[in-house]
């Protein structure tokens, strides 16, 4: 594989994590669902509570 290819590669997993699509394809994992507008609202939903538990100093 070239040095472009690997980049490239590396540029859309990063991607992926930044606006969260790695992270709802690992939802979908984790609680066994299809990708559907119930699904994607639930992934959100344990999002902003996780969010809310932290803490914020200062």
């Amino acid at each position: 594989m070239s040095h472009v290819a690997k980049a490239a590669r590396i540029l859309l997993a990063t991607l992926r994590e930044i606006f969260d699509e790695a992270a709802y394809a690992r939802f979908l994992l984790r609680s066994q669902m299809a990708s559907s507008q119930a699904a994607y609202a639930a992934f959100w939903r344990e999002r902003e509570s996780s969010h809310e538990r932290r803490s914020r100093c200062c």
